[in-house]
């Protein structure tokens, strides 16, 4: 049998560098994957959207529809506002609409946010906080959109309802007035949209 020549020596010489390589690869390889594993996850991940719904008592029905009003005249309207909202809030109280026709400034209201009455009666209701008494062009002024709204109200986001009352009592007020000014005001009017509004926290 002939021994290797060194030609062939050399061969051998030279691929036993990249086959040892190439086994202590697989060697590396088999050992880092036989490590120990464990994980945990938190599956079923979902996101929808909540609700929000405001309803009130009225029935369709302006809470004043007060005619032929004499100076110094009064009176008061509760109306329940109730959310049904699956989503936690806040409403708010705003006026909108304001119809200007002479008696904006002489009709004065007073907003109260409470518990108890409704629309159809005040009988029960219990005043938690209130709005000093102030013209329809004042309160118009002050809040006239939901940013600039009164008598804030958090809801908790039960959609079971809550509900809060609100009573606006109103006087027409001639405070100040000498006869020939409050004879002026025959024949004038003032309306406004009282407007309650949520938004979600």
């Amino acid at each position: 049998m002939h021994a290797p020549g060194t030609r062939a020596r050399r061969i051998a010489a030279l691929s036993a560098g990249p086959v040892a390589i190439l086994l202590a690869g697989l060697l590396v390889w088999h050992g880092s994957s036989a490590a120990f594993t464990a994980q945990t996850r938190n599956i079923g991940n979902n996101w929808d959207t909540g609700s929000v719904a405001l309803t009130d008592d009225d029935l369709g029905t302006a809470a004043f529809q007060i005619t032929h009003v004499t100076p110094g005249q009064t009176g008061s309207k509760c109306i329940t506002v109730t959310s049904t909202s699956s989503n936690a809030g806040v409403v708010k109280m705003y006026l909108t609409r304001l119809g200007a026709q002479g008696l904006e400034s002489n009709i004065i209201i007073t907003p109260e946010i409470g518990t108890g009455g409704g629309f159809a009666s005040c009988v029960g209701f219990v005043s938690e906080s209130a709005l000093p008494p102030q013209s329809l062009l004042a309160v118009s002024t002050l809040a006239s959109n939901y940013a600039t709204g009164v008598l804030p109200w958090t809801t908790t986001g039960a959609a079971s309802g809550e509900s809060k009352t609100y009573r606006v009592t109103w006087t027409f007020s001639t405070t100040g007035l000498d006869q020939g000014q409050i004879d002026a005001l025959q024949g004038k009017s003032v309306s406004a949209d009282v407007v309650w509004e949520l938004q979600t926290s």
